[in-house]
């Protein structure tokens, strides 16, 4: 069976998803260990996160193919323009910035479920990804649901999340990578094998 133009698409684009958590990973211990975190450098740490987890799925969109262009595309624009509100909202009060958080990680999670049900019978460890947008979806929801939580709680909550959702997609990046590899090799197998005979004359 050959590999379908979205299964070659999601693994080509196995770094996509290593980087994007590494840098919410990173965000996230951001989030933990910088002292006396006030309001102001949680919406630029954010900003900057959404932002640069945008710019690294616009880069994947554009050298995908036709299977997951529109996803990766849609993931882009979305953080960079989550990140884009919160740069140049500089008075962004916090119950705003919850709720910018909260419509980004829904609409993100949607798009990561949609891309893991479309590709379950083709790889193994798509329940990565589905997991990552349940993770994304719940966290949002949360998020929309306790607006009114203190700056600690809210601090806390982004960066717990930050830090699984990262790891698991960092875990589906790898795994994405060792079938993009079984798949060259495959490929160059096949391309070494002897062509068939035709029958022996008479």
């Amino acid at each position: 069976m050959e590999t379908s133009t979205a299964l070659k698409s999601l693994t080509r684009n196995w770094w996509v998803y290593v980087l994007h958590g590494v840098a919410a990973v990173l965000f996230g211990i951001a989030a933990f260990v910088w002292p006396g975190l006030t309001l102001f450098v949680l919406v630029a740490l954010y900003g900057a996160y959404a932002i640069v987890e945008g710019a690294i799925s616009l880069v994947g969109a554009f050298r995908s193919g036709e299977g997951f262009r529109w996803s990766l595309l849609l993931w882009g624009l979305l953080g960079i323009a989550a990140g884009i509100v919160a740069f140049v909202w500089p008075g962004i009060t916090a119950l705003a910035l919850v709720y910018v958080i909260a419509v980004w990680a829904i609409v993100k999670g949607i798009v990561q479920i949609a891309v893991a049900v479309r590709v379950r019978r083709e790889i193994k460890g798509e329940w990565l990804l589905g997991l990552v947008g349940l993770l994304s979806i719940a966290f949002g929801v949360l998020l929309a649901g306790f607006p009114g939580a203190g700056a600690l709680s809210l601090v806390w909550l982004i960066g717990a999340y930050a830090i699984v959702a990262g790891v698991a997609m960092a875990a589906l990046g790898l795994r994405l990578r060792k079938m993009d590899k079984t798949t060259v090799q495959a490929a160059e197998r096949a391309g070494r094998q002897p062509a068939p005979r035709g029958p022996t004359p008479a």
